[in-house]
């Protein structure tokens, strides 16, 4: 069943996010504005060493005002694919060029509100640059053994689904649970 879109609108816009209002008819007739949430979309990059330890980052979230391990991520500019804009994400943020990067997967988090695109990357390998030139990132940057990654989602230390997604993917490669 197909929702029918008659029009839409924006309401807000700025340089990371649009509000917009579409006029939609469900399948049973009724019709009604709904809200929209455009956002530049993400690429999100897990990076393995050769001892199986997956580079991550503990940061704070003013928004939920909570602390939790993250991979490297960002907004892929106009300029860039997703697998540029991923690369450029972990040197940025942890000061690490990672090796080549291959997609791991695609996903829409929350596709009834957003047309938020996550592009999902695994590298294998990484050589120290220097410290990071986005300085706002994170507190630390640690190599995370993979062993240890399913019970700290399970202690909600890694909540993001731009990070949950990915890992849980490497996991499944690496035969983990």
């Amino acid at each position: 069943m197909q929702w029918k879109i008659h029009g839409e609108r924006p309401i807000y816009e700025n340089q990371w996010l649009d509000l917009w209002f579409a006029d939609v008819e469900t399948p049973d007739g009724s019709r009604f504005e709904h809200h929209v949430v455009k956002l530049k979309h993400l690429a999100v990059a897990a990076v393995v060493n050769d001892r199986r330890e997956v580079l991550m980052m503990w940061r704070h979230r003013f928004i939920t005002d909570t602390w939790a391990w993250e991979l490297p991520m960002g907004l892929i500019e106009a300029d860039e694919t997703p697998a540029e804009a991923a690369a450029r994400e972990v040197l940025e943020e942890t000061g690490w060029q990672p090796g080549p990067v291959r997609p791991l997967v695609y996903a829409e988090p929350a596709a009834g509100i957003t047309d938020s695109q996550h592009h999902l990357f695994r590298a294998d390998g990484a050589t120290y640059v220097g410290p990071p030139t986005e300085k706002n990132e994170s507190d630390r940057i640690e190599w995370i053994p993979l062993t240890e990654i399913r019970g700290m989602i399970d202690r909600r230390e890694i909540v993001s689904s731009g990070c949950l997604v990915p890992l849980l993917y490497v996991l499944m490669d690496e035969g983990i649970r």
